[in-house]
């Protein structure tokens, strides 16, 4: 995997970032028993793959590898 850069790449590092803060925010809610910052927190995670996809979209992805 080191060879292809799978992952490191500023589009997943910024998605992978944006989910991680959602599932904090969603897991705080959680035990706080408060369901709408839960579910605010899941649209974060969600937030985070669009994200992640429209920088990969714009180029800040990994380059598919050309075959032989």
């Amino acid at each position: 995997m080191a060879g292809t850069s799978h992952g490191h790449t500023p589009a997943a590092w910024t998605g992978v970032i944006i989910a991680f803060i959602g599932f904090c925010v969603s897991g705080a809610f959680m035990v706080l028993a408060n369901p709408l910052g839960f579910w605010a927190g899941l649209v974060v995670v969600a937030l985070g793959g669009v994200v992640g996809m429209g920088m990969r979209a714009a180029g800040y992805g990994a380059k598919k590898p050309v075959r032989a």
